[in-house]
């Protein structure tokens, strides 16, 4: 499972390096502030399905152990190969 903070930036690089390039350096402040809401925000990155869920910080420790509990008696099938590799 993928999970973010609320606090966190979800992009590819910086909120100001992007806005920079994008608006050729005119209103950087502004353009910042309204790229971070509009993109770089994890609750944007949740709706498109980059992850799944946004936690808070305080039960991060708790999430992780239910997941880890949840995969402990996890079995993954072997599927029996029919020829192998040739030595080489």
């Amino acid at each position: 499972a993928n999970y973010s903070w609320p606090g966190a930036e979800i992009a590819v690089m910086g909120a100001k390096g992007a806005v920079e390039i994008i608006f050729r350096g005119k209103d950087v402040e502004k353009n910042t502030a309204e790229y971070i809401d509009r993109f770089a925000n994890p609750l944007v990155a949740a709706q498109r399905g980059f992850i799944d869920d946004v936690i808070e910080p305080h039960d991060t420790r708790r999430v992780i152990c239910d997941d880890l509990r949840l995969f402990r008696s996890k079995k993954v099938p072997t599927i029996e190969r029919k020829h192998s590799n040739i030595p080489l």
